[in-house]
């Protein structure tokens, strides 16, 4: 088998406008889009290795996507990244000692302004068993009253 020489992941979302997205993503990274086109723009991230791209399409409501994520490696990381991102204007919220995604997990989260949500997190036990609560397959957030995030597991 030939060895693939990978250069970085590609992530691309729709958005319903590209330019308050632009926004919210310079916060997030902490960088100016690579390359900005009408209803187009793509972020080319260093740190996590990401081809990112912006796409400005009409669509009604919440697409598919569920969330998107950073893993990193301490809980002082994800402390870290949620200083920046307040820093940087965002609104993060934290979820921490969470079982999730059957792994306990400290993370923050921010949502951009069609509604899709990120996560930094770092996974303190992995592989926990499957249990009856409904904490443990996977975690979303879910808008509070203020409108900012607050996370609720599926």
């Amino acid at each position: 088998m030939t060895a693939i020489n990978t250069l970085k992941a590609h992530v691309g979302i729709n958005v319903s406008d590209v330019m308050a997205s632009i926004d919210f993503y310079k916060k997030m990274f902490g960088i100016e889009p690579s390359k900005v086109r009408e209803g187009y723009a793509k972020f080319d991230v260093q740190q996590p290795p990401l081809n990112f791209t912006l796409n400005q399409v009409k669509f009604d409501g919440k697409g598919a996507l569920s969330h998107m994520g950073i893993q990193v490696a301490t809980t002082e990381d994800v402390i870290a990244m949620r200083e920046t991102w307040k820093e940087r204007g965002l609104a993060p919220m934290d979820e921490m000692q969470t079982t999730c995604c059957y792994a306990l997990q400290d993370k923050s989260w921010v949502r951009d302004p069609d509604g899709n949500e990120w996560e930094v997190f770092a996974v303190l036990e992995d592989n926990l068993a499957e249990a009856k609560s409904e904490d443990s397959a996977c975690c979303v957030t879910t808008p509070t009253v203020s409108g900012q995030p607050q996370a609720a597991c599926c």
